[in-house]
């Protein structure tokens, strides 16, 4: 598995609204359909997408846990997990790393780290722990996955080959008017399967019945959101999860997300024992690096770059 990190344009931003702006420059407000306040958004007390309990992978649990997991797959594409195996000390610390980054460091060893990953954010060892951890995690949800459609346990793995991880650390400032903008607009991730944990700001939303639902933050859970390939290989069945980050006016916020991907030769299509008479494929075959050029020509809007991909329009 090879592992990238980076800070993404978090830098420029960063640097961009500390200059102290009134107004949101020009280039960053969102047409009007897609502010933040066109949209329903649903308010909830609770954590806003499901929550699932892996009990530490207790076997005696599977079933239970099967059954949740095709719930958050099949209705929601996305899903907050507990009991995970991943510390919690490790998660505080990996947030803390991310807020050390773009705290205190200045903008010149922002600028280096962007350019050379292995210079800053591995102090101390945490990024490195933090990705074998979630590299772990990654692996048996996918199994899981595989298993709560009835599948083998290595079926989705097996398709995915070898996995590319990259550890983006994003960073979002106060914004002076956040309902002009977006932190993150709204898009699937091309990959395979999405880890992301955040601070006690929220601002992650995930649409759901033509709702943006807010993530509510758990400090010891993990987001999962699937992506694009999943829903290749799950024929349909289970969805990638459309989200967007929001910004507000009083805290600055950060999230660590985590991508797992296949190698840009491999061919991805749905998985073989889904494929029948009464049930035919629903997508077509594709090269990952070709799906990840066309996101990147035509933009990461919606979902528009998987459907693009259905056989029966």
């Amino acid at each position: 598995m090879e592992v990238s990190v980076s800070a993404g344009n978090s830098v420029g931003v960063q640097t961009l609204a500390e200059s102290g702006l009134a107004h949101v420059p020009s280039q960053y407000i969102q047409p009007p359909e897609n502010r933040p306040v066109s949209f329903s958004c649903r308010k909830t007390s609770d954590s806003g997408i499901p929550v699932i309990d892996l009990f530490n992978f207790d076997p005696q649990r599977s079933d239970e846990m099967c059954q949740e997991l095709r719930r958050g797959c099949s209705d929601w594409g996305a899903f907050q997990v507990r009991n995970h195996g991943v510390p919690k000390r490790l998660l505080e610390d990996m947030i803390k790393v991310g807020l050390t980054f773009f705290k205190e460091c200045s903008v010149a060893e922002k600028c280096k780290y962007s350019c050379d990953p292995n210079s800053a954010a591995s102090e101390g060892g945490v990024v490195e722990e933090y990705s074998d951890h979630i590299k772990e995690l990654a692996l048996k949800l996918m199994s899981m996955i595989s298993e709560s459609l009835g599948l083998q346990s290595s079926c989705i793995e097996d398709i995915v080959g070898e996995v590319y991880q990259n550890i983006t650390i994003s960073y979002y400032p106060p914004c002076p008017q956040p309902e002009l903008t977006l932190g993150l607009q709204a898009h699937s991730d091309i990959g395979a399967i999405t880890l992301l944990i955040q601070d006690d700001v929220g601002g992650l939303q995930v649409l759901k019945d033509d709702e943006w639902v807010t993530v509510q933050p758990l400090s010891d859970a993990i987001v999962v959101i699937l992506a694009d390939q999943t829903e290749i290989m799950t024929n349909g069945q289970y969805r990638s999860a459309q989200h967007r980050a929001i910004t507000n006016s009083h805290r600055s916020r950060l999230s660590v997300g985590t991508f797992h991907d296949p190698s840009k030769t491999r061919k991805i299509a749905p998985a073989a024992p889904l494929i029948s008479e009464d049930s035919p494929a629903k997508y077509k075959e594709v090269t990952y690096g070709d799906y990840v050029s066309s996101w990147y020509t035509k933009g990461p809007e919606g979902k528009r770059n998987i459907d693009a991909l259905l056989l029966h329009q």
